[in-house]
């Protein structure tokens, strides 16, 4: 599988799992190991960044600007966008100069780092308003104006298909979709996760139904191979992409990636996604699996995680039995950075519990 391959759509990450955010260093290595399999932005948005999402209002940390422009700078030296996602609790009720000067400086502070891509995070805000398109176009319309940013893209409160929301939300405004890219100024994207929050297949036509609602092409937030839930965290998402025919592209202005809680193997299923967009065959996914993984962990650390699929990725950490062991032993043989996220795994390191399920 060769570098520098061109690939339509921009391929993109959104760190905006749950558990703790990666470490700096690993979040570069991972931006500097994509980049030339097309993937041309990144978007910092952990759960667990306060200052991000609930705790947003407070003035950030010195450590935590410093951290930020050494990303920025890091994706700046790849050709990759840096970008940020604010979840700006309570700005959609509460509106007025206070709240606007608020943002304005949490956004003066990207600027300042070099951040050059913003996602507007809604997801799980503002149910129960029947004018909340109206509410999330208007902040979006305004910080779109305010200039800075050469991406700005919103994820919608309700931004998916799947009647899970609406049972933890409410029901979705009439016509939701409709008015919020009606309303919503056309240089600005949308985010969209698919019929469901994690689905097994996205098909072409599904994306150009959403399209026309928007008035634009989505861009895909794709919920693989993020494995933070309290269920899913006991398996390693290591298989490649499947349900993603490559013609989806022509109904997409990017598609953006939500990792794994594992950030070196994660570049293994990331790398998979942009071969399937070069046309590689879907049919052998063993091979697509071991030539990801060869350029992620060499070709011998490869092999053995070609061979472990079935237990790390499909059986589970709390179905694994005598094999643990067995396992954890294998890895620990292995001076390589993806053997020791395994045999952290199988110790219980990822475990998630404060996630969704």
């Amino acid at each position: 599988m060769s570098a520098g391959t061109v690939v339509d759509p921009p391929l993109g990450i959104v760190e905006a799992l749950y558990g703790p955010p990666w470490p700096d260093a690993t979040r570069i290595d991972t931006i500097r190991c994509l980049a030339p399999y097309g993937y041309r932005f990144f978007i910092h948005a952990p759960k667990a960044a306060s200052w991000l999402r609930e705790d947003w209002r407070r003035a950030a940390t010195a450590e935590e600007a410093e951290g930020l422009a050494t990303f920025a700078a890091a994706c700046d030296a790849c050709g990759v966008l840096p970008g940020v996602g604010l979840s700006p609790v309570g700005a959609l009720a509460t509106r007025g100069d206070a709240m606007g000067a608020a943002i304005a400086e949490r956004l003066a502070l990207f600027r300042d780092a070099g951040i050059r891509m913003l996602a507007l995070l809604f997801d799980d805000q503002g149910a129960g308003r029947t004018d909340l398109p109206e509410a999330e176009a208007a902040l979006a319309n305004d910080v779109a104006q305010a200039g800075g940013f050469e991406r700005v893209v919103i994820c919608p409160t309700w931004y998916s298909d799947d009647p899970r929301l609406d049972a933890l939300l409410g029901p979705r405004p009439a016509q939701y979709l409709e008015r919020l890219g009606t309303l919503l100024d056309p240089w600005i994207d949308v985010f969209w996760t698919g019929e469901t929050i994690v689905p097994d297949r996205i098909t072409p036509e599904h994306l150009a139904r959403v399209g026309g609602k928007l008035r634009r092409k989505p861009v895909l937030w794709d919920n693989y191979p993020v494995n933070d839930g309290a269920r899913m965290s006991s398996h390693l998402h290591l298989r490649p992409f499947r349900g993603r025919p490559p013609e989806i592209g022509a109904h997409l202005a990017a598609h953006a990636i939500n990792p794994a809680l594992q950030p070196v193997l994660t570049r293994i299923p990331a790398i998979t996604l942009a071969a399937n967009y070069r046309g590689a065959r879907c049919d052998d996914e063993l091979a697509r699996f071991e030539e990801a993984a060869t350029v992620v962990a060499g070709h011998d650390l490869a092999a053995l995680l070609r061979d472990d699929l079935p237990l790390l990725h499909d059986r589970g950490l709390d179905r694994l039995g005598d094999d643990a062991g067995r396992l954890r032993t294998r890895y620990r043989q292995v001076d390589h950075p993806a053997a020791r996220e395994v045999v952290a795994w199988l110790d219980g390191a990822y475990r998630s519990v404060d996630a969704i399920p």
